[in-house]
C-alpha cells in the first residue's frame, strides 16, 4: 500500500477509496455522534463538507468507503501519512452499523493490509480516553496504549503491534 487502497474485501464488507458520488451517503452517516468525536469534522456535516472531504482525499490523506453487502456506505476509514514511515488510522461508522463487529472487521483488515504493504512503518491511532468502544476496538485489532498523549488535545496515542502484548495463544 502506498497512499491508496485499491480494493479490500472482508466477509461482510468491501473497502475502497471514497468517490464523488458517495457525498450524499457520507453526509447522511456523519451525524452529531460522529462529529463530536472527530476533531476535523464540522457540525453539522453538510453535503458541501462531504464533497470537500472526498476532494481532498489523496496524497497523504486517503479516505476509504466501507460498504455492506448491498453496497451501501456504512463507514469511513482514513489513512493519514504523518511521516515517511508513520501512518495514522481513524474511522467512523453509521449508527446502524455499530455494535455488530463490522468496524472491528473492516478497520482490522485495513490495518493488516497497511502493515503488510509497509512492514517498517509505525501505525498509530488516537482515541479519547472516554471513548471506551473505540478504545476497545483498537485493542481488539492489536493497538496498545503508549502512555503518550496524542497530537490532539485530550487524546491518547495508541500504536499497532503485530502481535498484541496482552494475548496468549494456546494450542
Amino acid at each position: 500500500m502506498t497512499d491508496t487502497l485499491l480494493s479490500l474485501s472482508t466477509p461482510r464488507c468491501r473497502i475502497a477509496p471514497l468517490h464523488a458520488d458517495d457525498a450524499a451517503a457520507l453526509a447522511a452517516i456523519t451525524d452529531d455522534s460522529v462529529t463530536s468525536q472527530v476533531h476535523f469534522l464540522p457540525t453539522p456535516f453538510t453535503l458541501a463538507d462531504a464533497c470537500a472531504l472526498i476532494a481532498r482525499s489523496g496524497g497523504g490523506d486517503v479516505f476509504h468507503a466501507v460498504r455492506d453487502a448491498d453496497s451501501a456506505l456504512i463507514g469511513v476509514i482514513g489513512v493519514h501519512r504523518l511521516a515517511s514511515r508513520e501512518y495514522e488510522v481513524g474511522y467512523w461508522f453509521a449508527a446502524r452499523a455499530r455494535g455488530q463487529g463490522i468496524a472491528t472487521e473492516a478497520v482490522g483488515a485495513l490495518v493488516r493490509s497497511l502493515a503488510e504493504g509497509q512492514p517498517d512503518a509505525t501505525i498509530i491511532a488516537e482515541c479519547h480516553p472516554d471513548n471506551g468502544r473505540s478504545r476497545a476496538l483498537l485493542r481488539r485489532i492489536g493497538f496498545a496504549v503508549t502512555g503518550r498523549p496524542g497530537r490532539r488535545p485530550g487524546r491518547m496515542r495508541m500504536t499497532w503491534l503485530p502481535a498484541p502484548v496482552d494475548r496468549i495463544d494456546v494450542c
